[in-house]
């Protein structure tokens, strides 16, 4: 097997579209890199670039009503919640936008049209090196390179070309661009050669964003040419930008100064990065021994053939990359940290029913603190908000998380009579989740993680009240996101991720805080169990009568088979086999990535590999992922989107190996396109990495522990083993006949 799989892609034309550009990021800068080198154009984007939309963005005051609500609906008025609003129109959240594009225009030459970078034979290439983060294009004697730095939280971009002529701008004219944005540019010389500024100030309140560019000229002259500058006769121009949003104005100056007082030699700023970008990213590979000449393909052209492994290993380490990029202020928002256009599908948000989770996915496993990080800590700045929504809405202690959020506000006030949000209770548990695994896996738990769950509990004591005749607990209202069973409406009574996070969020914090263990465990036993319909299948809702709606793209009743481990083929066989025929007959509705990687992830946790294959095969047959190796939402490349990018490689995990704090699953899933592999540096949830290997016939699994512990082994046999680890001893598993 070859050992090398490709960590970066290329092209062999520049960009022609934004959503073709190459990709870098820190988690609060974010760079779009075109790469022609006669006019080269980087987009800047940063977390924090959302324009108000005149949203009300407190949370509907309707805890005195629920009452009366709960009488309807449990008396059998199945459209009762439609009325359960304070009557505004929906909203959306502030609209996420990119700042502006630094142009990098190459006059041209007397007797070139300056039109060919593209043409054949003139040996361009651009490529991204997901180990460094550096996009980089060059063309003859011309090359550019451009990163977005972790250590000083800059855009470095720099130029070589002999006898270099340029002109230099910020242009913050993008598609969508609103026609009142108040634009101010400024450009001054320095020592280092000029110092450019851009001034955005939104139509709507007193915020307002504001880019520097530091250009560093080696070898050359520079003169203003408002509103940007002209470089003559250089070797090499260097360029150092930032982005800052805020009211007010910013000290232009200042913002200089700092620039200035960085190292500008382009090789310091690249190993300060680098230092802590590659750790993170090396830290897990996986190789599915694809042949070295397609391994060699261009992006663009491996696309074309998806069945080749050496497509699901780019995307697997592209899917890393991006997703390590885009988190750091922030997880990744729908699209990442990226986006071209200021009419940015869904408002750019961060949407919390599903799409976020599912990005975030692979993090524990896939050794990204720094993704799970950047997620905790949105949780964390946003906790205030939450105690609003279960205070406001519900009239109770403790948190309720929003369906969508900006990343300012975490009110609950995106909503309308078909989305009803508001009424979703099992945002907090479902958020909380990724923070709980990593605290498994790194065998500590955090404090913030230990509050937090602990505000969810008391939310569940205060709004559990309500029993039905066999005086079991009731969750009502209830939503089931984003789907209506086929007889009544979408706010409803006992849908089944409402149980099972209800039910996860007690135990979970009974276990982090043994005082309260005994009221929360016992106000758990109290929820009902899940119903099995007609059809042998998991209803999505468990209060009887209420019919299932089969044709939808999310699997939201089958939060207990994943991420939970409540549904399990080992310890729940029936209720496993009835997730199976939940997933059977559910449909694709509108071919969305993040429906079909869900149904990938779940399938994962309940065996079944074909159908694993068959969810990885709609994705990739549907043409969904761009020459930038980001996708879209929808086929045939329709809506920029992260979710299939940042979602790949979960699923790729979780078919290859799973973890519970003391269960490890070997090939659970495994398709049999890709008989031969090896994945290492994965991380469980019992404290051990493991690195894996499998061919036809055999397997091993080399197990590194941090911490003594006995587990349960099981293979894709079904076989199951106790091993016994022991902290810093490695222990080797061999397989055969799997």
């Amino acid at each position: 097997m070859n050992r090398t799989p490709v960590h970066g892609t290329w092209e062999p034309q520049p960009a022609a579209r934004w959503e073709d550009a190459f990709l870098s990021g820190n988690g609060h800068h974010g760079t779009l890199v075109f790469g022609d080198p006669n006019d080269d154009r980087v987009i800047v984007t940063h977390h924090t670039l959302v324009r108000s939309n005149g949203s009300d963005t407190r949370p509907p005051r309707l805890a005195a009503e629920l009452p009366a609500l709960q009488d309807r609906l449990l008396a059998g008025d199945r459209t009762a919640a439609e009325n359960f609003t304070d009557g505004r129109p929906l909203q959306w959240v502030r609209p996420f936008h990119p700042a502006f594009q630094i142009r990098l225009h190459r006059p041209s030459r007397k007797g070139q049209s300056g039109k060919g970078p593209s043409r054949k034979g003139q040996g361009y290439r651009r490529s991204v090196d997901f180990a460094t983060g550096v996009v980089r294009a060059e063309r003859a004697d011309w090359t550019s390179q451009v990163f977005v730095s972790r250590a000083d939280d800059v855009i470095v971009q720099q130029v070589t070309a002999p006898g270099l002529t340029l002109d230099v701008s910020l242009d913050h004219r993008l598609p969508g661009a609103p026609a009142g944005l108040a634009v101010g540019h400024g450009a001054v010389l320095t020592p280092e050669g000029a110092l450019l500024s851009l001034r955005a100030r939104y139509p709507e309140g007193d915020r307002a964003f504001t880019g520097v560019t530091l250009i560093v000229v080696t070898g050359g002259t520079t003169a203003l040419a408002p509103p940007g500058a002209h470089i003559e006769g250089a070797r090499s121009v260097l360029l150092l930008t930032k982005v800052r949003r805020h009211t007010g104005e910013l000290d232009v100056t200042e913002e200089g100064r700092a620039l200035r007082e960085l190292a500008t030699e382009y090789d310091q700023l690249l190993d300060r990065h680098v230092s802590l970008h590659r750790t993170a990213y090396e830290r897990v590979t996986l190789d599915l021994a694809a042949a070295p000449a397609e391994r060699a393909l261009p992006g663009s052209e491996l696309l074309t053939r998806p069945r080749d492994p050496a497509l699901l290993e780019r995307l697997f380490a592209a899917g890393r990359y991006h997703l390590l990029s885009a988190s750091g202020l922030f997880p990744p928002r729908l699209t990442g940290l990226w986006t071209g256009d200021w009419n940015t599908a869904w408002s750019g948000a961060f949407t919390n029913d599903a799409n976020l989770n599912l990005q975030t996915a692979s993090a524990p496993a896939a050794a990204l603190p720094e993704v799970t990080e950047a997620h905790a800590a949105l949780i964390r700045r946003q906790l205030p908000d939450w105690r609003d929504n279960a205070r406001v809405i519900f009239g109770t202690r403790g948190v309720v998380a929003p369906g969508h959020t900006d990343g300012e506000s975490g009110h609950s006030y995106h909503f309308n009579r078909e989305y009803p949000l508001h009424l979703w209770t099992a945002g907090a548990d479902w958020l909380l989740k990724p923070l709980v695994d990593h605290d498994e896996t790194r065998g500590g738990r955090d404090p913030h993680t230990a509050a937090a769950l602990a505000e969810v509990a008391r939310f569940y004591e205060d709004f559990l009240t309500r029993t039905d005749d066999d005086g079991q607990v009731v969750v009502v209202p209830s939503y089931s996101p984003e789907n209506r069973p086929a007889n009544a409406s979408w706010g409803t009574i006992n849908a089944a991720m409402d149980l099972s996070a209800a039910r996860h969020a007690l135990l979970t914090a009974a276990d982090y805080h043994p005082e309260h263990a005994g009221r929360w465990r016992a106000l758990a036993d109290r929820l009902p169990p899940h119903r099995i319909n007609d059809d042998g299948a998991l209803a999505e809702w468990a209060w009887p009568g209420l019919q299932d709606s089969y044709d939808h793209r999310h699997l939201s009743h089958l939060y207990g088979a994943w991420p939970l481990d409540e549904i399990t083929p080992y310890d729940t066989p029936d209720l496993a086999a009835a997730a199976h025929r939940a997933l059977e007959l559910r449909g694709a509705e509108n071919d969305s990535a993040h429906g079909h990687l869900h149904h990938a992830l779940i399938a994962a946790r309940l065996r079944d590999g074909e159908r694993v294959a068959h969810a990885l095969g709609q994705v990739l047959d549907g043409d969904f992922f761009h020459a930038s190796l980001m996708s879209a939402h929808y086929p045939n490349r329709h809506v920029y989107n992260a979710d299939a990018a940042h979602t790949l490689p979960g699923a790729l995990i979780e078919m290859l190996l799973q973890s519970t704090p003391h269960r490890l699953v070997l090939l659970p899933a495994l398709p049999p396109a890709l008989p031969a592999g090896r994945l290492t540096g994965v991380r469980t949830r019992f404290g051990a990495e493991v690195e894996l290997t499998w061919a036809p016939g055999r397997a091993t699994a080399v197990l590194k522990p941090t911490r003594t512990v006995r587990i349960e082994l099981r293979t894709s046999s079904g076989d199951a083993q106790p091993i016994d680890l022991v902290a810093g001893e490695d222990h080797v598993l061999s397989m055969e006949a799997w």
